[in-house]
């Protein structure tokens, strides 16, 4: 083909061999809204001259169907650029492919990768923060998420074996002592994913030196935390497949708790009754009687709301650490003791100087009682040892002392088959309280009739 002069008029019937020069002096006639200039080279190819400018287009068909493209302005686009895009777009539609088509589902892989990238920086992220969760953040979030299914008791243990201590102390007789921290404390800024075997064999090695029995049962409740952990999504993969607080080196290291010997005899009770009633805080004393008079647990007896007492029918409802509750006779010599207490608040055993309300655990004056008795050693859970040893000597069905202690049965008829109801328990209990009374010297007219509850200022 003929190069046309470069001042001939453009035909724009006809197609052209594009030049920079040609495109330059291309405008649309006067009388039309538009004008194509076709290339020779690139079937398809075309530059839509209007009055406003000069636009690439790519125009075939596809399957019978019109497909055009636009491809950019000129001189942005250059002849080159468009020509190569162009030769692409005829490879496709030739093929029968639809570049529209074919972009879309570019576009759609291109979608679905850049989720998958998204996601997986996500994960990464979440990862990497997960890395950064310590054991003080999944313990409180343990704690909250169980607290509904622990007795008051329980939730106490989780929240002294992990505090941080260095507190000014809020107990009766140590006001300005500081805190002592928990066996836990140690790991309280741990990472989880720290906590391995080895970690905690050195914890338990550390703590098993200074406070076996404290630690003792820091790593139970530990060993069922982590076991609650490794069933949690969020905290699963922060650990070992298997409890790293169960291993054989770390019981080692805590030991074994010895068998506790200390317990009430017989002749020893006048004493301990005397130094117990001796006390000035009537409410520790009655706590304490009350304590040895029911053999229950230290913190079933803390815990007692008036609402749990029930004159009427002479009973008390108790929170159970076996069975959720149990309800036990209340023998004459107990109901004195309650009635005679002041009634500040819901609990039997209250304290105006406690932030709960109730009365703290009152070792120390036990011991002071006991240290004046003669007695030392023994402790509050010995008194309920005691109980169960001193119903010895009346002959005592088991199965009756067992049921007021809150034991499990211990053998198939007492599981399945032996119904006591409370006007049965309690011709035994009173029997037992009446001889534990008469061993103490403690004269006391069980017909008498208890005094009015009392109501109080805090």
């Amino acid at each position: 083909m003929a190069r046309p002069s470069k001042t001939a008029a453009i035909d724009f019937t006809d197609v052209h061999e594009l030049t920079h020069s040609l495109l330059e002096r291309a405008a649309c006639p006067p009388d039309k809204p538009f004008a194509l200039l076709k290339d020779a080279d690139k079937k398809g190819l075309r530059v839509r001259i209007t009055p406003f400018g000069k636009n690439w287009q790519f125009e075939t068909r596809v399957k019978g169907k019109l497909f055009t493209r636009a491809l950019g302005e000129w001189p942005a686009i250059g002849i080159a650029q468009a020509q190569a895009e162009a030769h692409r777009l005829r490879g496709l539609t030739e093929q029968g492919t639809d570049p529209r088509e074919l972009e879309r589902l570019q576009a759609a892989k291109k979608a679905v990768q850049e989720v998958r990238e998204q996601q997986a920086l996500q994960e990464k992220n979440a990862k990497e923060k997960r890395q950064l969760i310590t054991f003080v953040e999944v313990w409180d979030d343990y704690i909250e998420k169980r607290r509904q299914f622990w007795g008051a008791l329980h939730y106490r243990d989780h929240l002294d074996k992990a505090k941080r201590g260095g507190e000014f102390s809020q107990r009766r007789g140590s006001r300005g002592a500081i805190t002592q921290a928990g066996p836990l404390a140690s790991l309280l800024d741990c990472r989880m994913v720290d906590l391995t075997p080895e970690r905690i064999q050195e914890w338990a090695a550390l703590e098993g030196k200074t406070r076996p029995s404290s630690a003792r049962l820091a790593w139970r409740l530990l060993t069922v935390f982590l076991t609650w952990c490794s069933e949690q999504k969020e905290y699963a993969n922060l650990l070992p497949s298997q409890n790293p607080a169960k291993t054989k080196k770390t019981r080692e290291a805590l030991g074994k708790a010895s068998v506790k010997s200390d317990v009430l005899q017989r002749g020893q009770l006048a004493a301990w009754f005397t130094a117990v009633r001796q006390l000035q805080n009537p409410v520790i004393a009655a706590y304490l009687q009350t304590l040895l008079l029911t053999g229950a647990r230290r913190g079933e007896v803390l815990t007692l709301k008036w609402t749990d007492v029930n004159l009427q029918w002479q009973g008390m409802t108790i929170r159970d650490k076996v069975e959720g509750e149990r309800t036990i006779p209340l023998t004459p010599f107990v109901a004195n003791l309650l009635a005679a207490l002041p009634r500040r608040n819901e609990w039997v055993f209250s304290s105006p100087s406690s932030g709960t309300g109730c009365l703290t655990v009152p070792n120390t004056p036990h011991a002071r009682a006991c240290k004046v008795a003669g007695l030392e050693g023994l402790t509050l859970h010995g008194l309920r040892r005691s109980f169960k040893s001193l119903t010895e000597w009346l002959e005592v069905p088991v199965g009756v002392v067992a049921q007021i202690q809150g034991h499990k049965p211990s053998a198939t008829a007492e599981k399945h088959y032996t119904i006591r109801p409370l006007e049965l328990l309690a011709v035994h209990h009173k029997r037992i309280e009446a001889w534990i009374l008469e061993q103490a010297g403690v004269n006391f007219e069980p017909k008498a009739t208890p005094g009015a509850l009392r109501v109080v200022g805090a």
